[in-house]
Formats: structure tokens, sequence, C-alpha cells
């Protein structure tokens, strides 16, 4: 009897019925609640030899090469996909969405390229046991920051809290992470990261500030100058990301 944690890339490819032309080079997992939009947005992005394995996710052909797409939310959503095309050989994972500021010294408008995860996000654990932080490819990370400072993109560059239960931060735990020396807080790149390690493929997180939280911002107070800002700083990610996926890192 096989069960999923011990099929094969052959196994995954014929429960899927994927040809190997289709399996990405790159995925980029996009952590938000609100996935129709996004979904749209990148089946135009991806729209050359389309796709459409699963209702979250599209693959196709960016610059001759292929990338995918998912629109995840949580640790669980995101293992799902990183895990499954960990598997079919993808190189490169990419996560985006959003975190909440743990910084004084990061600010809308900033991407923040990941460094590390601090793993309790509830499913890296699986992937790494014994293990308390994750880390980003180091070859990664250094294309990310020479591409925002050729575009003269703000960033800046930090590890993240990922948890698995965003409605019970309190002001008490946040200033905790925060002097633990964490950016930001999310839920998905500890995920992300342990099941590249665990694949032994490279990740990277780039991330943008929904609500500074050390501030005492919350998504509910957030004006329409900050969401101008968040947009833009979303069209610099996915740029970015996309770059990053032309990459020949081997």
């Amino acid at each position: 009897m096989k069960l999923y944690g011990d099929f094969t890339k052959e196994d995954w490819k014929k429960s899927l019925n994927i040809e190997e032309k289709y399996i990405p080079e790159t995925f980029i997992l996009h952590g938000e609640w609100e996935h129709h939009e996004n979904l749209l947005l990148w089946k135009n992005i991806l729209a050359n030899d389309q796709w459409l394995p699963e209702w979250n996710t599209v693959i196709g052909d960016h610059h001759e090469r292929k990338v995918g797409f998912s629109n995840v939310f949580g640790g669980p959503s995101a293992a799902i996909t990183a895990h499954l095309f960990g598997t079919l050989g993808t190189e490169k994972f990419i996560q985006t969405g959003y975190f909440g500021g743990l910084s004084h010294d990061v600010n809308y408008g900033d991407i923040l390229i990941v460094t590390g995860a601090y793993m309790e996000d509830g499913v890296s654990q699986w992937y790494s046991p014994g293990d308390t932080m994750v880390y980003a490819d180091h070859d990664l990370i250094e294309a990310a920051i020479g591409f925002c400072e050729r575009k003269g993109y703000q960033y800046v560059t930090g590890s993240v809290f990922s948890t698995s239960a965003m409605y019970m931060e309190t002001a008490e735990i946040v200033k905790d992470w925060s002097e633990d020396g964490h950016f930001g807080v999310d839920m998905e790149t500890a995920t992300t990261f342990a099941i590249a390690k665990y694949f032994k493929r490279r990740a990277i997180g780039l991330l943008n500030l929904s609500d500074n939280i050390i501030n005492g911002d919350t998504f509910y107070s957030t004006t329409e100058e900050i969401s101008q800002i968040m947009d833009e700083t979303d069209r610099r990610i996915r740029e970015l990301a996309l770059y990053l996926s032309t990459l020949d890192l081997s």
C-alpha cells in the first residue's frame, strides 16, 4: 500500500495525468484570502501554453520558462502545492503575500526579502523536525537584493515568525516576537521554506506589509493611501518574482 508520503515523482505524474513538459521550473505561492482576482491576474500573465491543474493553480510560460502560481492561505494550503511540485521536480519556490510588521525599521512600500522563518506554522515541523528556524536560499536573496537596487525599489531583509493563528495575536505576543528580532509575521513562509529544504530545492519569500501591528495598525485601519502603496508593492513583487523565475542558479 502506498500513501501520499510514499508517492514518487512517477506516482504523482500518473495521479495528476501530468506531462513532464508541464512541470514548472519555478512555483510562486501567494498567501492571501482573496483568490479570485489573483487567479484572473495570473491567468493573464501565464497565458501561453496554460494548464490549470487545480482550482487555485495556474501553470504557463514566462520568457520560455514554465512557471506555476498557486493562491494559498496558511501553511496546510501552501504545503499541498509545495509538496506536490517539490516531488515533481520544481527547483525554485517563491513565497509571496503579506506580513504584519514587527519592526520599526519597516515601512509600507518596502519589499521584505525573507531570509528565514520561525517555525510556528504547524506544518514545517513535519518536514524539518527538531528545527525552529528554516532559511531562504542565499543565491535567491542576493539576486532579489540586486534587482531591487537596480530598480530603485524599497526593500528590507530579515526573518518572519510564521504562525497558524493570526487572530490570536495580542500586543504582548507581538512585542515578544519583535524583541526576538523578527521583521514580520505571516502564515506560510516557514512551510514553503521547510518543504523546499526537504526536497533540496531553493526558496525565498517576498512579502508586502499589510498591517504594521507593532504600531497598533490592523487590516481594519488601512487608509486609501496605504492601499495604493500596497497595490504598487504587489506589482513590484510580481515583477521581482518573475525575474527570479528566469535565473539559472544551478
